[in-house]
């Protein structure tokens, strides 16, 4: 496995930055991988880093371009304005699975996200992107474009269900908008396990995001598992 290769892409006229990890032997996916609203962090780098160990070429995705933030204030201020226009979020986030098409040809597409790369899978897939499988980890639930066709992906959605950002009646709503388009869904649920539970790096004990040591090593597993289904090991 090599170390992160940096991607020069774009969406229309703004320059994207993405970073490339790339698998030691031969690919058996290539897999999209959306950040948190704060953009590539270290966290994010160490799952490509493990997606690529399992066989993947994994891109991570830029969702703001040049003006990319390097504090929470920015970062929330810039999310915002991002997801002010949901189309062309979505325009946004088709730039990056078109050039992962084009460094990874012939592979099966999974995308993955963390935060607002978790609501990023889910837009995706319900905006008919071709993926074999899209998972999202402690990502948002409710969107202002429902489903109104049948989603391609399988979709594994791992979430906390003390999300103090996600409300119950937005994973109801979600349970009920996926059966309405038919989709093969798998939904995680941990019990008191707040947002943001898959990093590492964040301070054990913080209210949001927490890290929570099993609610990590299960849905990762989970995702795992379910790469092996739709994208078996290559000899």
């Amino acid at each position: 496995m090599s170390a992160l290769e940096r991607v020069a892409y774009a969406d229309g006229a703004t320059a994207l930055t993405g970073w490339l990890a790339r698998p030691a032997g031969t690919a058996r996916a290539a897999v999209a991988v959306f950040p948190t609203f704060m953009n590539t962090r270290p966290g994010v780098e160490a799952k490509a880093l493990a997606l690529a160990e399992a066989g993947c070429v994994a891109l991570i995705a830029d969702f703001y371009g040049p003006d990319s933030p390097h504090d929470v204030e920015s970062a929330f201020a810039a999310m915002t304005a991002l997801r002010s226009d949901p189309q062309a979020m979505r325009v946004r986030l088709r730039a990056t699975l078109d050039t992962l098409a084009e460094l990874a040809p012939g592979l099966p597409q999974i995308a993955i996200g963390f935060c607002l790369g978790g609501m990023a899978v889910l837009e995706l897939a319900r905006d008919g992107a071709d993926l074999a499988l899209a998972a999202s980890f402690h990502g948002l639930l409710a969107t202002p474009l429902r489903a109104t066709a049948p989603i391609k992906p399988r979709l594994l959605v791992c979430h906390g269900d003390a999300d103090s950002l996600v409300p119950r009646t937005d994973v109801t709503a979600f349970w009920e908008e996926m059966d309405g388009v038919g989709a093969d869904w798998h939904f995680l649920s941990f019990a008191r396990v707040e947002h943001g539970f898959t990093n590492p790096l964040t301070p054990m004990g913080e209210p949001n995001p927490a890290y929570h040591v099993s609610a990590d090593r299960q849905s990762w597993t989970a995702l795992m598992g379910l790469l092996d289904e739709v994208a078996p090991a290559r000899g």
